[in-house]
């Protein structure tokens, strides 16, 4: 898939080179027989001449002749065309489906803060629409360079023919491919705009499927379609502003073909009359007039789908780009027995904004480097431990750094300074099986796949027992709402768990953590959205696991965490106190005041 250190779309290539080959080799069957087609053609309309000049049934009989042999090389065409779109929807296939998955593979590598950096419509569109985009284009490319070739052909025939009238053609094919290169040219600059804005249109109309309830609820219909109004006109601009200049040098390079088509005609009734040509000669130049137009679009068009590939491959392909989207980074120390132990070492972490990358700079212009827009100091120097198999939890205003912690501790998110330690080693040595096995994460709003209950439950761990099921989901309190559907674990939940609750999304999320009994568990305001009763089972379930797993909590309702082991109590940043329930109402009035505040 390399070259030059470089990911590029030739891999693919080569991987259907045989598909290609052979599709490439019956449409240029086809292409030749059109060529044939229109020569032979051109051999009728001749004898069908001589046969009314000398009153010759021999020059009929040949002509009649050409019309069955073109009537054949007609049926092979159609019988080409046919076998090469059969080979092309083979090899096309292939290769979209290969690399989408390259793709989506190489997206699942990419590091939370690339994806927080970035909207969903960049990834999407880069995925799913860019690598259909080039292999149709791929497709055409062959399809119009026979077309130019058969064009070719036939203005090389007619300049047989008679060479001024062939001079004349090529000089206008001279003045239109100038045009032509410009056109390409300009393009290429308005269409990276024009992919960037349609990005921003697909994450928007993505989030707005995805929160049509609060959209609804919260009477937003009016603002989003305002929003949404400033987007598409911005797309619209753009793509007007492409199309209005495509379609200003497509006006131009035409005028300039239908006025030249017309003086050559002229040209050839002038020859006529003074005897330099034949009628029959005249009357090809006039039935192949069109390959000129066709040799002209054929090369622009060629021109065009290189320029749309070469931008949706710069697309696609700066995924594997780690300067522009970053990826996770791992060790290659497999660690087994996780005890559990985790241990933050003068950790300092900022989020740092960059300046959006230059999409209208020059091609060889040199990238500069990134200008920062903002930085914000979460961390500096912050340090702790936590023991195997405790539950802890950290307590603190909204903006605190609660949950960079489980981000930076789950190595979602990298340490600027310092380090994270499990079991006394750098979680930047470990390999990614050891560091996924050893950290399960149950996130605030937890994404819920378009499956079963029971297919989202062994996606944790897919040789699960019934029992182990029954069981994960009996501690996540989901047993009894799951025994009142008709089709039980086995009912689809939809696209995001659309069908199932809240509080039901995270009591499937928790309950798919308890099944992968992973060394850590980690709970990131897990129980936020469940009721009082579930919020009291889930926390039941939270509290079996004392002793088992190192238990890491992140809450606001602190009477959720009264049972841990430890708590820390952040402010602004740093650890202000550490202790337990009992010791922090006792002796931290700013704890007291948020218990109290949230008991009131």
């Amino acid at each position: 898939m390399k070259k030059n250190n470089k990911i590029n779309f030739n891999y693919y290539l080569r991987q259907n080179k045989t598909s290609i080959f052979f599709y490439t080799l019956v449409y240029a069957i086809a292409s030749c027989c059109g060529i044939f087609i229109t020569i032979i053609f051109a051999d009728a309309i001749q004898n069908i001449t001589l046969a009314s000049q000398l009153a010759d049934t021999l020059y009929v009989k040949k002509a009649i002749n050409c019309m069955l042999i073109v009537a054949g090389l007609v049926v092979i065409k159609r019988l080409s065309w046919y076998i090469s779109g059969f080979i092309y929807q083979k090899f096309a296939a292939n290769i979209m489906a290969k690399l989408n998955l390259d793709l989506a593979n190489q997206a699942f590598k990419l590091n939370s803060k690339t994806y927080a950096d970035h909207d969903t419509g960049t990834f999407v569109q880069r995925i799913v629409n860019d690598p259909e985009r080039v292999v149709y284009s791929i497709s055409n490319i062959i399809d119009r360079m026979f077309d130019i070739i058969s064009s070719l052909i036939i203005v090389i025939y007619i300049t047989t023919l008679n060479y001024l009238i062939g001079l004349c053609i090529i000089g206008l094919i001279f003045a239109t491919f100038i045009i032509e290169f410009f056109r390409v040219k300009v393009r290429r600059k308005n269409r990276s705009l024009v992919r960037r804005s349609y990005d921003k249109i697909n994450s928007l109309t993505t989030e707005i499927v995805r929160s049509e309830k609060d959209i609804k609820s919260l009477g937003l219909e009016d603002k989003l379609s305002q929003v949404s109004k400033i987007s598409y006109d911005d797309y619209k601009k753009i793509s007007f502003k492409t199309d209005f200049v495509d379609a200003n040098f497509y006006s131009s390079r035409n005028f300039l073909i239908e006025f030249c088509t017309i003086f050559i005609l002229i040209l050839g009734i002038i020859y006529i009359d003074k005897g330099l040509i034949t009628l029959a000669t005249f009357m090809i130049v006039y039935s192949n007039s069109n390959s000129i137009y066709s040799l002209v679009w054929g090369t622009g068009n060629v021109l065009t789908l290189f320029t749309d590939i070469k931008i949706s491959c710069e697309r696609m392909f700066a995924l594997f780009d780690d300067s522009r989207f970053t990826c996770e980074k791992f060790g290659n120390k497999k660690v087994e027995n996780v005890k559990g132990k985790i241990e933050f070492k003068n950790v300092s972490y900022s989020y740092v904004e960059y300046e959006k990358e230059d999409y209208k700079k020059k091609k060889n212009e040199p990238q500069k480097e990134k200008k920062i827009v903002s930085k914000n100091n979460i961390f500096q120097n912050l340090s702790f431990s936590i023991k195997p198999n405790t539950t802890v939890a950290f307590v603190g205003k909204s903006g605190s750094g609660k949950s960079t912690i489980l981000n930076l501790m789950s190595k979602m998110y990298e340490v600027d300074e310092g380090q994270v330690l499990i079991d006394g080693v750098n979680i930047n040595d470990f390999d990614k099986e050891s560091l996924r096995k050893t950290i399960s994460l149950v996130n605030q709003f937890p994404y819920i796949f378009d499956m079963t209950i029971k297919e989202n439950l062994i996606l944790a761990k897919k040789d699960a027992t019934d029992e182990e099921i029954i069981s994960a989901i009996t501690k996540a309190s989901l047993k009894d709402f799951i025994d009142t559907l008709p089709n039980g674990i086995d009912t689809k939940v939809g696209e995001s768990g659309i069908k199932l609750s809240g509080g039901q999304k995270q009591r499937l999320a928790i309950a798919r953590a308890l099944l992968r009994n992973s060394p850590i568990i980690i709970f990131d305001e897990s129980t936020s959205s469940l009721d009082n009763f579930a919020q009291e089972e889930v926390k039941k379930s939270i509290d079996a696991l004392k002793g088992k797993s190192t238990v890491i909590i992140v809450a606001h309702r602190l009477s959720t965490i009264k049972n841990v082991d430890q708590i820390f109590f952040l402010d602004n940043g740093k650890i202000e106190d550490v202790g337990n329930f009992e010791e922090l109402f006792n002796n931290n009035e700013k704890f007291k005041a948020m218990f109290l505040v949230e008991n009131i």
